[in-house]
């Protein structure tokens, strides 16, 4: 199998079987691809099932994605799709997207996974209210775009520092590798800030950031260690905000709502968010759904320099990363 090197995402999944119909005419059924789901079913979370990392790559050859050989869970190299996303009533009258990927083996259908798009309870009824056969990639895409939040401040091309909802196509962003960059588009969602969206907060002067950092669970932040505290084998790392949580000067933010922001250049850059370095929007088939169609022609040229992106070579394991990494690389990069 040729797997592309381009960054897995790794996404929280329950395994179907945690999701039962507990009252309708599938009653004790998991949930299962979109033919198979009844409108009005009710379903329950069963109580000691927890969520898994599933991670996901492209495969360049078969033109499909696959499972990474980081995941936790499934079959490295067996091919993943996305079958629908479903949208299920809560007793108190909220309402939860979920996603459903089907695991293949051998043209046939071997596990199903869920991705809740807002946190499950136990003990709680949820109706099925909705089933979507065309969302669900654009969903997943969502899940895999890097995102500022409001009122990041971004380093222009003068030294100026500007909130992101600021900022305007053709406005010229300092990047360490290009220097002063034009923006080409703005991607711009509001969202529930919670599960799989919910941000990450890098509190002011945890990695030497002047403000508050906060942006995307997978959003990368490059990091120049004057000796490599992580046994990467190199002094320059991406690394994934999520895996610097650590719940005192890193932390997710579950609650509420929260606005995400994406900002696309001709090429993959790093750039310059609360006085650190950090990643702009990569397109690669992960993140391509997320992009307004009308787009489609520019995309046509913008590819391949994000295809061919130099900066993967930067990112870190995620096996390398144990205990307060955020710590270690303050220390590293400082001392």
């Amino acid at each position: 199998m040729s797997v592309s090197t381009a960054p897995s995402q790794s996404v929280p999944v329950l395994r179907n079987s945690a999701f039962r119909v507990t009252n309708g005419v599938n009653r004790g059924d998991p949930v299962m691809i979109a033919e198979e789901l009844l409108h009005d079913d009710i379903y329950g979370l069963v109580e000691d099932d927890t969520q898994h990392r599933l991670a996901i790559a492209y495969d360049r050859v078969r033109d499909g994605f696959v499972i990474a050989e980081d995941t936790e869970i499934g079959t490295p190299g067996a091919d993943l799709a996305v079958d629908c996303a479903i949208t299920m009533m809560s007793t108190d009258s909220s309402t939860c997207e979920i996603l459903v990927l089907v695991e293949v083996d051998n043209n046939e259908l071997a596990e199903i996974y869920l991705v809740p798009l807002a946190q499950l309870h136990p003990k709680m009824d949820y109706t099925l209210v909705g089933i979507d056969e065309t969302a669900g990639a654009k969903r997943m895409s969502e899940l895999a775009c890097v995102s500022f939040t409001r009122s990041t401040m971004i380093t222009m091309a003068s030294g100026a520092q500007k909130p992101i909802e600021e900022l305007r196509i053709g406005d010229r962003v300092l990047t360490r590798d290009d220097g002063p960059q034009q923006i080409r588009w703005i991607g711009q969602s509001t969202m529930r800030a919670v599960g799989s969206f919910a941000p990450i907060c890098i509190k002011a002067g945890t990695l030497n950031n002047a403000g508050d950092l906060i942006v995307s669970p997978d959003h990368r932040l490059f990091i120049y260690q004057r000796d490599d505290a992580l046994g990467a084998g190199r002094s320059e790392v991406l690394v994934k905000a999520r895996l610097l949580v650590n719940g005192t000067s890193v932390v997710q933010q579950d609650g509420g709502f929260v606005d995400y922001f994406q900002l696309l250049f001709d090429s993959h850059q790093i750039i310059y968010a609360e006085g650190i370095a950090a990643e702009s929007f990569l397109i690669d088939p992960h993140t391509r759904p997320a992009l307004p169609e009308k787009l489609e022609t520019a995309l046509n040229q913008v590819i391949p320099s994000h295809s061919d992106s130099t900066h993967r070579e930067f990112e870190v394991a995620e096996s390398l990363v144990s205990g307060d990494a955020a710590e270690t690389l303050r220390r590293a990069s400082t001392r």
